[in-house]
């Protein structure tokens, strides 16, 4: 089992997203836990303050050190890793972060236990970055309110590869699974549809029932995705 746990103030932005679908079922069947920690919980006042004033001065709050450090703490000691997947990974949601993307969801995809800082507000003291997570990491060149989402979309990702929650036929010829591989289009019923005031019709080969045809169709219609490498 692939253990994940992701560190928020908004737990419950997170919650509702990983009780469906293909992730859900995969929990109910034990090969992955996810575990969703309040960040808040690690706090010692009654305001539970997670936040302070940058040093030097600045707008914008950061969020402290000290919990976040507790609470990778405590993550990392309800874990015990064994058989294969004896390693952990401490990922820091940052814009300086490495960018994500499918084969660092694989390699991530190997570790026992996953652990995920998602921040908030102007940023995170940088202790954090240097001393307790192991990596940054980036979904993209754009800012965003804070760090739900990204965790959102690196766990989902890191899941579907853990072996037995997608059949690995299904994961053989989809988008990126070689390098820079673009997936070929899919159709389904009904056979032709009206858009536009022009019929659409599903291409003929794909209702010729030659297998081969078929084959040959959809290698045709693959794709690269631009400046990526060509073997």
């Amino acid at each position: 089992m692939m253990r994940f746990d992701i560190i928020t103030i908004f737990p419950n932005v997170l919650r509702p997203y990983f009780k469906e679908g293909v992730i859900s079922r995969a929990q109910k069947r034990k090969l992955i836990r996810i575990e969703i920690h309040n960040l808040r919980d690690w706090t010692n006042d009654r305001r539970k303050t997670v936040d302070d004033k940058p040093y030097g001065g600045g707008l914008g709050m950061v969020l402290m050190v000290e919990p976040i450090l507790k609470a990778v703490s405590d993550a990392k000691k309800k874990c015990r890793l064994s058989g294969s997947r004896r390693k952990r990974k401490v990922i820091l949601l940052s814009a300086k972060g490495k960018k994500f993307d499918q084969k660092m969801a694989g390699r991530l995809s190997k570790f026992g236990q996953l652990i995920v800082i998602s921040g908030r507000y102007e940023g995170i003291d940088e202790r954090v970055a240097k001393y307790v997570a192991d990596e940054e990491v980036s979904i993209g060149d754009y800012i965003l309110t804070g760090g739900e989402a990204p965790a959102m979309v690196i766990v989902d990702a890191v899941c579907r590869l853990v072996p037995g929650v997608i059949k690995k036929d299904s994961l053989k010829d989809e988008s990126f699974s070689r390098d820079g591989y673009l997936e070929y289009p899919h159709y389904t019923r009904p056979e032709k549809i009206v858009i536009k005031r022009k019929t659409r019709r599903v291409p003929p080969v794909l209702l010729s029932g030659n297998h081969k045809e078929v084959e040959n169709w959809r290698k045709k219609h693959s794709g690269k995705r631009a400046g990526a490498r060509r073997s």
